[in-house]
């Protein structure tokens, strides 16, 4: 085994996050990784690593990234594409870049592993539910989403499933909870808020929240299905080991451990750990798209199906990542 992987949005957080993991992964060892974005990449300083800038949305550069000096990769963690907001406000290009490059990436991966079907580990979204869910969601509930980006991620969902019926690819589609806290500016996701009423607070930064008008909104309760960055990458790792066979027969979706958290917990958790500083930092203009787009995602899941696959969850609630980030400010990672 090589261990070469491949991973697009590199350039990002995420993919950031993961080179390094994959790095000191023990089950991954002498890893080599292609680093690929609309921007360059910048590698771990241990790794074996080509970084590419590249337009994924066109045939040429997606087919270059399988003819480099590290040869055709045995895995694709496939991280790029234009966020909720992003996607809903330009509908266009959310297609061009979450679908058709999708697409793509997809036939580039059967044509360069035809002799030996390539892993292609896809990360979606709970985007991809919407209208009237249960209680709790399971495996089995049927996910139609109620924005352009969660449709983009189950049009692409479907695909990685059928390249990977067809023996084409591995692929393994993991739908990721809302990451908190996330770092660095704010993003274009439409859940970016979530992250920002935490993060800009610890740093002495005012942030709106558009959920909501006032700390006594009874909008503030509404509730998200969420994960720390440190869970979320190791999962990612995991994605990789789980066994072809332990899926189930009729889809390669696993919906990433999570747990339900308000908008009210978060400034409850931040409050204990900035103090009252920290929470007056916080104002409030109800933005009712937004708050639209997240109520049609749904807060809760049955994480029995993917700790049966080997991946972990976050315990404790909101306070311990709270508390974690505001080490990493302190240790001036964050």
């Amino acid at each position: 085994m090589s261990n070469t992987v491949l991973i697009t949005g590199a350039a990002g957080w995420l993919g950031g996050l993961l080179a390094e993991a994959l790095v000191s992964d023990p089950k991954t060892l002498n890893v080599r990784l292609i680093l690929a974005d609309i921007v360059e990449p910048k590698a771990p300083k241990s790794a074996k690593a080509v970084t590419l800038k590249a337009d994924l949305t066109a045939k040429e550069p997606i087919d270059a990234l399988f003819k480099t000096e590290l040869g055709i990769p045995d895995t694709i963690y496939c991280l790029h594409g234009i966020m909720s907001r992003g996607s809903e406000d330009n509908f266009d290009l959310g297609l061009k870049v979450n679908v058709d490059s999708i697409r793509l990436m997809l036939q580039a991966a059967r044509e360069f592993g035809a002799k030996s079907p390539i892993k292609f580990i896809f990360t979606s979204s709970l985007a991809v539910y919407g209208g009237p869910l249960p209680h709790t969601v399971t495996p089995d509930t049927i996910a139609t989403p109620e924005g352009a980006y969660g449709m983009g991620k189950l049009t692409s969902e479907l695909l990685v499933n059928e390249y990977s019926r067809r023996g084409f690819i591995d692929g393994r589609i993991i739908r990721l909870p809302t990451i908190v806290v996330r770092p660095g500016v704010p993003s274009a996701a439409t859940s970016a808020f979530i992250s920002g009423v935490i993060r800009e607070p610890l740093k002495g930064i005012e942030c709106l929240c558009p959920i909501g008008d006032s700390i006594d909104s009874p909008e503030l309760d509404l509730p998200s299905w969420v994960a720390s960055p440190e869970t979320t990458i190791k999962n990612f790792v995991a994605a990789k080991h789980v066994p072809a066979e332990k899926f189930l027969s009729h889809t390669r979706v696993v919906c990433l451990p999570g747990f339900t958290a308000t908008v009210r917990e978060e400034l409850q958790a931040l409050e204990k750990v900035g103090g009252k500083k920290a929470l007056d930092l916080v104002k409030f203009k109800d933005d009712p798209i937004n708050r639209r787009i997240v109520s049609s995602w749904p807060p809760r899941f049955d994480n029995s199906y993917p700790l049966s696959l080997g991946f972990i969850v976050d315990e404790g609630g909101m306070e311990p990542i709270v508390r974690q980030f505001q080490k990493d400010i302190e240790a001036g990672i964050a």
